[in-house]
């Protein structure tokens, strides 16, 4: 057996073109191996019927164990799946080439444009056949097609994402021009780089001769020194659990019962197929903090495997950001060079195309992000559930966690939309049916006072039949229930939340990872460099910012929100003022439909006016936010993050609901009454609301704000990065590039296509974040205005998930993998929307609404009050009659006699002997209206507070979970050590058989 096995080395070392001597030690690790490959094809199909036991999905996914990690690849498809006679006729010698080298990988060649340090020897353990962990026979066709973009790694230059020598994987990319003066920065920044144990290559663009691209990598030994510096936990044991913990808990048979039941239903189609998700199935490991000097305490099987690709572009990124690059405290960082165009980009490169000439059903997926493009962003995935575990493995936990928070809103917006749709629905099905709407379109004798001085003529009350139908679809008796019941569920959703993001944050293993472990931001850093502090967690020197000067700095950003804000106050007054002089110029439009509609001409005219000022507004408020929170200066970049969110939050809250505010409680309010018109400059008169109510000029204002913004950061979001990607592709063509593989778009390497991607938005996920939550205020603080607004919310939402998986798969450049334990400062701003949406709420049904005003009408003013029964439209006979007051006026056309003309108002007649005084109904209907919002207010807080207390923070499995992996992590790192301590000592001789260890 060994003389074949010798002759297959000297043959394979002849034909590979290497010493033989290296073949031999290359070869002598798999001398077992090579024993069992004999008979591999038997060997294999009984692994492959044997089944593995099924991984819970829980905590750091064990990379280094995981077959389907990229770079395990190698070891897993050196085995065939079938037998091939072609490969026993060339030698069994290729499939154990394909295991893990232990030889230093090979320099690359040196020139001008190159930088490479090695610092150690990379090695990596050798696997038997056995210790493969086959998985299903149903994936042996997806992993066998992913067998020719492993061996295509070998060619650099094709697929973008190796060094030159084709084993070093690329895990940052920087990019520059020629052109930029600032070579000497760049020079000296490249060899800190160099002096911090990163490697560095370079490689000329392929469409630009001005673009020169840095490919870095950091190798083991820098990547140990990092990750114990960043404290980074990594895998050290497979996970134990309870195997049979539900039958303990509830009884064996009746949990078999259950899951008999469950097999018999219907499978639901909005689940992930796991089959066509592979990479999901790994093995959980428990996760400790990295210390290099406990490294036998850790999983190590494959040192190449064992940093993830996301972990690795962190820890790069880690030291991008602290690296100089002149004399000086402050001259630091990435990000600086990037400000004076020292560098052009920086990003961690895709792991290739997303896209395949095979289908991903029969051939598999080529890698995580042809993956997430066919099983997430692709528009057919619509219904279907996130893969989370995989977003969150390839763009980091901070993404991950958006995008299930994301998925999150838009799952429990469904039962919102669906009472929405059934209050609409109820308005709809009872609008003829409706006493106040029969009464304003029999009205045809009921002259109304005239709307605006001047122009405006006296009116029927009959020709706002249609205004006043309309109004009754969105303000009738489901408004009060749909309103509580929204109170309700913007409780219960965030309640839930903080359930789901415990899980989340325990499975990725976010528990234990804290602010303090957040390092400083490099501007704070190179700013308060003089003045030091000792970290009290730490206990370690840092710089400290004194008091005085962030009270200083925190009052200029102060007044400088105060003064936005004011600014959009003046923008939503001068649309007042346009709302004033439209009024007047439609009401003597010389059309005749303009004219008879000039309520909502005006109404319309000024929403489409307001929502260009918002969007204009936008623009401004995103820059002056970003001067003021780095004139703080943040200590970290999440207190960057959130001070920036708090602002742009503020500002646009205030610039998008400003003008619905003033509709919803100061319109109509201080018109005054006729023959005693409050005016504007004693010139305009202010606007009144309809005789049926305020209410549907809300709803126009919403309705049309919300429906076109959605539009609006639709198209922003995947409209404007598709042009200028287009745009981008279109200047390299008419260039003309720098190489002969433009034309062929599928041949560039994998930096030159992302450099044609656009970049993450600078500000991270604030815009993602801020859209929604804006969305939020407007499906709960003024939902008793416009019920379908939860359904407007779910159907954008289901569009939002698609448009942001497709952005970041397709059209992005790959984002630095960030780490966070929650949505940030977004759950206290939702916290606090939820408690204004009571507030408003109770203020729309008591103020904007008629609910108040006919509620007191039936039952103190009605035909009802001496009658045993309260039928509602009986009741409610009469109401207009009782809501207009008398008027009287002089006629022009007759001579000027005396006309009497009706206003919506509570006001004696002029033959009183107080005219135009409030009556006693005014005064009723005050008191309720007041009575109203305070009763609704405590018994809605007291239902949401008494949910809070009902539904704990966190699970009580998940908290039985985590002690008790606390517990299995102090006995496995307990007989970790025990057992090292033993092998230390049988090496040096000494044997103690009675004590410990």
């Amino acid at each position: 057996m060994y003389p074949a096995v010798l002759l297959f080395v000297i043959r394979d070392s002849i034909n590979a073109g290497k010493p033989l001597i290296a073949a031999m030690v290359h070869h002598s690790g798999s001398i077992q191996s090579f024993k069992q490959q004999k008979g591999m094809h038997t060997s294999i199909s009984e692994i492959l019927k044997e089944k593995s036991p099924k991984p819970s999905r829980r905590s750091l996914p064990c990379l280094a164990q995981s077959q389907t990690h990229p770079l395990n690849l190698n070891h897993f498809l050196s085995v065939p799946l079938s037998p091939d006679p072609k490969l026993e006729a060339e030698g069994l010698s290729q499939s154990v080439s394909t295991s893990c080298s232990l030889l230093p990988p090979h320099t690359a060649e040196e020139g001008n444009d190159q930088y490479v340090e090695e610092s150690e020897v990379t090695t990596c353990e050798t696997k038997t056949d056995e210790s493969i962990p086959l998985k299903k026979p149903s994936t042996r066709v997806k992993l066998q097609a992913r067998n020719d973009s492993v061996k295509g790694k070998n060619s650099a230059g094709s697929s973008g994402l190796f060094f030159r020598d084709g084993k070093k994987r690329v895990d940052y990319i920087l990019v520059y021009k020629k052109s930029s003066p600032q070579v000497e920065k760049r020079c000296t920044f490249e060899k800190n780089l160099r002096a911090e144990g990163l490697m560095l290559e370079k490689e000329p663009s392929l469409t630009n001769n001005d673009i020169m691209f840095v490919k870095v990598q950091a190798p083991w030994d820098t990547l140990c020194k990092y990750a114990e510096q960043m404290n980074i936990r990594m895998p050290f044991r497979k996970k134990s659990y309870f195997t049979d913990w539900k039958s303990k808990t509830l009884g064996s048979r009746f949990h078999l019962r259950c899951r008999q039941i469950k097999s018999w239903l219907p499978r639901n189609p909005m689940k992930l197929d796991k089959e066509a998700l592979p990479d999901l199935e790994e093995t959980d490991c428990y996760t400790a903090p990295f210390s290099r000097a406990r490294m036998h305490h850790f999983t190590i099987n494959n040192r190449e495997a064992f940093f993830s690709n996301s972990t690795r572009s962190r820890i790069i990124h880690h030291v991008l950001q602290r690296t100089k690059y002149e004399d000086g405290k402050s001259k630091m960082g990435i990000n600086r060079l990037l400000g004076n165009n020292t560098y052009e980009a920086a990003f961690p490169p895709h792991e290739g195309g997303y896209k395949s000439r095979h289908p991903i059903k029969t051939h598999g997926a080529q890698n995580h992000r042809h993956l997430l493009y066919e099983r997430w962003a692709r528009w057919g995935m619509w219904y279907k559930y996130q893969p989370l575990d995989l977003i969150r493995r390839y763009f980091g936990e901070k993404i991950g966690l958006y995008f299930a928070w994301l998925g999150w809103y838009t799952g429990m917006l469904i039962p919102a939309a669906l009472v929405g749709v059934f209050v609409f629905l109820y308005g709809l099905f009872t609008m003829d049916s409706s006493q106040v709407s029969k009464e304003i379109c029999e009205a045809n004798n009921t002259i109304m006072c005239p709307m605006c001085e001047d122009t405006c003529e006296p009116w029927t009350l009959s020709d706002s039949c249609v205004y006043a139908k309309v109004t009754h679809l969105f303000d009738n008796g489901g408004t009060v229930f749909f309103a509580i019941f929204m109170a309700i569920w913007a409780t219960v959703f965030l309640e839930f939340w903080k359930r789901r993001r415990a899980e989340l944050t325990y499975d990725w293993d976010l528990i234990d990872w804290e602010e303090e472990e957040e390092e400083l931001r490099p501007q704070f850093e190179a700013k308060y460099s003089r003045v030091e502090r000792v970290n009290p967690i730490s206990g370690k020197p840092e710089p400290f910012q004194p008091f005085s000067d962030k009270l200083s700095r925190l009052m200029v950003s102060v007044s400088g929100i105060f003064f936005m804000i004011s600014l959009v106050l003046t923008a939503v007054f001068a649309v007042v003022v346009f709302r004033l002089i439209a009024m007047e110029k439609f009401a003597s439009f010389n059309w005749y439909f303009v004219k008879k509609n000039w309520q909502f001409a005006t109404s319309g005219t000024g929403v489409c006016i307001n929502f260009m000022i918002i969007m204009s507004l936008n623009v401004v408020y995103e820059k002056v936010a970003y001067l003021l929170t780095n004139l703080e200066h943040p200590r970290t970049e999440s207190e960057w993050e959130n001070s920036f969110s708090l602002k742009m939050f503020l500002f646009q809250f205030v610039n998008l609901n400003s003008s619905t505010f003033y509709i919803a409680f100061f319109l109509g309010r201080f018109a005054g009454r006729p023959g005693k018109y409050n005016k504007l400059f004693n010139r305009w008169r202010l606007e009144e609301c309809h005789p049926s109510g305020c209410l549907i000029d809300l709803c126009l204002q919403m309705g049309v704000i919300m429906f076109f913004k959605q539009i609006w950061n639709n198209f922003m979001e995947l409209g404007y990065p598709l042009l200028q990607n287009w745009w981008s592709r279109r200047k390299m063509k008419k260039r003309g590039g720098g190489g002969p593989n433009v034309e062929n778009k599928a041949q560039l390497p994998q930096w030159d296509k992302d450099w044609n991607l656009q970049p993450m938005n600078a500000h991270g996920l604030v815009d993602e974040y801020l859209e929604m939550v804006l969305q939020f205020g407007f499906t709960t603080i003024f939902v008793a205005a416009f019920p379908l607004a939860p359904l407007l919310a779910l159907l954008n939402n289901i569009i939002e998930i698609r448009l942001d998986a497709y952005k970041f798969v397709t059209q992005w450049r790959r984002p630095m993998p960030a780490r966070a334990t929650d949505i940030g400062i977004w759950h206290g701003i939702l916290e606090g929307i939820g408690v204004l949406a009571v507030i408003t709420n109770a203020f729309v049904i008591a103020i904007t609404s008629d609910y108040i005003p006919r509620f007191v009408y039936a039952f103190k003013y009605g035909p009802c009050v001496d009658k045993g029964h309260h039928h509602k439209n009986e009741c409610l006979r009469g109401y207009m009659n009782s809501s207009l007051s008398v008027f009287e006026m002089r006629d022009p056309k007759n001579n000027n006699q005396s006309l009497y003309c009706r206003y919506r108002d509570y006001r004696a007649p002029p033959w009183s002997s107080v005219p135009y005084e409030f009556t006693l109904q005014f005064w009723h209907v005050l008191a309720a209206r007041l009575a109203f919002i305070i009763v609704f207010e405590h018994l809605v807080y007291g239902i949401k507070s008494f949910i809070a207390y009902l539904i704990p923070d966190m699970p009580k499995g998940l908290c039985d979970r985590m002690r008790r992996e606390k517990y299995l992590m102090q006995e496995t790192m307990y007989e970790s050590e025990l057992t090292h301590l033993q092998k230390e000592r049988k090496k040096k001789g000494r044997r103690y058989n009675h004590e410990w260890p």
